[in-house]
Protein backbone atom coordinates (compact mmCIF):
# COMPACT_ATOMS: atom_id res chain seq x y z
CA UNK A 1 0.00 0.00 0.00
CA UNK A 2 3.22 2.35 0.92
CA UNK A 3 4.46 1.64 -2.44
CA UNK A 4 1.44 2.35 -4.90
CA UNK A 5 0.66 5.63 -2.80
CA UNK A 6 4.46 7.10 -3.44
CA UNK A 7 4.12 6.04 -6.97
CA UNK A 8 0.03 8.01 -7.50
CA UNK A 9 2.08 10.72 -5.59
CA UNK A 10 4.90 11.03 -7.61
CA UNK A 11 2.42 11.02 -10.77
CA UNK A 12 0.11 13.12 -9.06
CA UNK A 13 -2.73 12.26 -6.63
CA UNK A 14 -1.05 13.42 -3.38
CA UNK A 15 -4.24 11.77 -1.57
CA UNK A 16 -5.19 8.74 -2.82
CA UNK A 17 -7.98 6.02 -1.59
CA UNK A 18 -6.68 2.62 -0.62
CA UNK A 19 -8.69 0.03 0.86
CA UNK A 20 -7.68 -3.60 1.59
CA UNK A 21 -10.19 -6.02 0.75
CA UNK A 22 -11.12 -9.98 2.57
CA UNK A 23 -9.05 -11.20 0.14
CA UNK A 24 -5.66 -11.91 0.50
CA UNK A 25 -2.66 -9.09 -1.21
CA UNK A 26 -6.08 -7.49 -3.27
CA UNK A 27 -6.61 -4.19 -2.75
CA UNK A 28 -9.03 -1.29 -3.97
CA UNK A 29 -7.68 2.06 -5.20
CA UNK A 30 -9.42 5.10 -5.81
CA UNK A 31 -7.13 7.97 -7.46
CA UNK A 32 -8.57 11.12 -9.38
CA UNK A 33 -5.88 10.68 -11.49
CA UNK A 34 -6.90 9.51 -15.60
CA UNK A 35 -6.74 6.03 -15.44
CA UNK A 36 -5.32 5.52 -19.25
CA UNK A 37 -2.48 7.64 -18.69
CA UNK A 38 -1.81 6.51 -15.58
CA UNK A 39 -1.50 2.69 -17.69
CA UNK A 40 0.50 4.83 -19.48
CA UNK A 41 3.01 6.55 -16.89
CA UNK A 42 3.31 2.92 -14.95
CA UNK A 43 4.45 1.34 -18.08
CA UNK A 44 7.02 3.82 -18.78
CA UNK A 45 8.17 3.95 -14.83
CA UNK A 46 8.02 -0.09 -15.27
CA UNK A 47 10.35 0.16 -18.30
CA UNK A 48 12.82 2.98 -16.75
CA UNK A 49 12.95 2.33 -12.99
CA UNK A 50 11.60 -1.50 -12.48
CA UNK A 51 12.84 -1.28 -8.76
CA UNK A 52 10.09 1.32 -8.21
CA UNK A 53 7.34 -1.43 -8.11
CA UNK A 54 8.89 -4.45 -6.23
CA UNK A 55 5.76 -5.38 -4.23
CA UNK A 56 2.88 -4.64 -6.88
CA UNK A 57 2.45 -7.75 -9.14
CA UNK A 58 -1.02 -6.42 -11.20
CA UNK A 59 -2.51 -3.34 -11.60
CA UNK A 60 -6.22 -3.48 -13.01
CA UNK A 61 -7.88 -0.45 -14.16
CA UNK A 62 -11.73 -0.27 -12.53
CA UNK A 63 -13.57 2.59 -13.91
CA UNK A 64 -17.27 1.89 -12.73
CA UNK A 65 -17.77 -0.08 -9.74
CA UNK A 66 -21.30 -1.91 -9.63
CA UNK A 67 -23.26 -4.17 -7.19
CA UNK A 68 -22.50 -7.99 -8.95
CA UNK A 69 -25.43 -8.74 -10.28
CA UNK A 70 -25.87 -9.53 -13.82
CA UNK A 71 -28.60 -7.00 -14.81
CA UNK A 72 -26.34 -4.20 -12.97
CA UNK A 73 -23.28 -4.75 -14.37
CA UNK A 74 -24.83 -4.99 -18.10
CA UNK A 75 -26.52 -1.37 -17.58
CA UNK A 76 -22.89 -0.58 -16.33
CA UNK A 77 -21.15 -1.69 -19.38
CA UNK A 78 -23.86 -0.34 -21.57
CA UNK A 79 -22.57 3.20 -20.47
CA UNK A 80 -18.83 2.44 -20.99
CA UNK A 81 -19.48 1.17 -24.56
CA UNK A 82 -19.22 4.25 -26.49
CA UNK A 83 -15.73 3.72 -26.11
CA UNK A 84 -15.76 1.25 -28.82
CA UNK A 85 -15.95 1.94 -32.43
CA UNK A 86 -18.34 -0.30 -34.67
CA UNK A 87 -15.09 -1.73 -36.58
CA UNK A 88 -12.66 -1.93 -33.47
CA UNK A 89 -12.34 -5.68 -31.63
CA UNK A 90 -12.93 -6.60 -28.06
CA UNK A 91 -12.37 -8.90 -25.56
CA UNK A 92 -14.06 -9.58 -22.35
CA UNK A 93 -11.43 -10.56 -19.24
CA UNK A 94 -13.41 -11.73 -16.14
CA UNK A 95 -11.64 -12.62 -12.78
CA UNK A 96 -14.39 -13.89 -10.08
CA UNK A 97 -14.60 -14.18 -6.57
CA UNK A 98 -16.74 -15.08 -3.78
CA UNK A 99 -19.81 -15.24 -6.77
CA UNK A 100 -22.29 -17.51 -7.61
CA UNK A 101 -22.23 -15.71 -11.32
CA UNK A 102 -21.47 -18.35 -14.20
CA UNK A 103 -18.45 -17.03 -16.00
CA UNK A 104 -20.28 -17.92 -19.41
CA UNK A 105 -23.76 -16.27 -18.30
CA UNK A 106 -21.74 -13.09 -18.25
CA UNK A 107 -19.77 -13.00 -20.96
CA UNK A 108 -23.17 -14.34 -23.57
CA UNK A 109 -24.76 -11.44 -21.72
CA UNK A 110 -22.32 -8.87 -22.58
CA UNK A 111 -21.20 -10.41 -26.25
CA UNK A 112 -24.96 -9.50 -27.29
CA UNK A 113 -24.79 -5.84 -25.95
CA UNK A 114 -22.08 -5.64 -28.60
CA UNK A 115 -22.22 -5.67 -32.45
CA UNK A 116 -18.65 -5.36 -32.50
CA UNK A 117 -16.20 -8.57 -33.28
CA UNK A 118 -14.43 -10.73 -30.30
CA UNK A 119 -10.48 -10.92 -30.92
CA UNK A 120 -8.80 -12.80 -28.06
CA UNK A 121 -5.30 -12.53 -29.41
CA UNK A 122 -5.31 -8.92 -30.61
CA UNK A 123 -8.32 -7.12 -29.41
CA UNK A 124 -8.33 -3.02 -29.65
CA UNK A 125 -10.27 -3.15 -26.27
CA UNK A 126 -10.60 -4.88 -22.87
CA UNK A 127 -13.69 -5.37 -21.11
CA UNK A 128 -12.23 -5.74 -17.89
CA UNK A 129 -14.66 -7.15 -15.39
CA UNK A 130 -13.51 -7.90 -11.48
CA UNK A 131 -16.06 -9.34 -9.14
CA UNK A 132 -15.69 -9.33 -5.45
CA UNK A 133 -18.12 -10.96 -3.55
CA UNK A 134 -21.01 -8.19 -3.81
CA UNK A 135 -18.98 -5.55 -5.57
CA UNK A 136 -17.82 -5.79 -9.18
CA UNK A 137 -15.14 -3.47 -10.81
CA UNK A 138 -15.91 -2.60 -15.17
CA UNK A 139 -13.86 -1.27 -17.28
CA UNK A 140 -13.61 -0.94 -21.07
CA UNK A 141 -9.98 -0.11 -21.77
CA UNK A 142 -7.48 -0.04 -24.63
CA UNK A 143 -5.70 -3.48 -24.89
CA UNK A 144 -2.98 -4.26 -22.60
CA UNK A 145 -4.06 -2.11 -20.00
CA UNK A 146 -4.33 -5.07 -17.06
CA UNK A 147 -0.86 -4.54 -15.89
CA UNK A 148 1.14 -7.43 -14.76
CA UNK A 149 4.68 -6.03 -13.40
CA UNK A 150 6.78 -9.22 -13.47
CA UNK A 151 5.45 -9.47 -17.48
CA UNK A 152 6.58 -5.66 -18.14
CA UNK A 153 10.06 -6.56 -16.17
CA UNK A 154 11.00 -9.26 -18.57
CA UNK A 155 9.89 -7.71 -21.81
CA UNK A 156 13.08 -4.83 -20.59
Amino acid sequence: MQEITKILNNFGDSNPNILKTKFSGIIKIDTCLDLVELVEKLKTKIENEPWELRYCSRIIPIQKICQTDLEVIKQNIIDLIPSILPNQTYRISIEKRDSKLVRNDIISNIANLLINNVSLEKPDWEIIIQIIGDETGISIMPKNSILSISKLKRLD
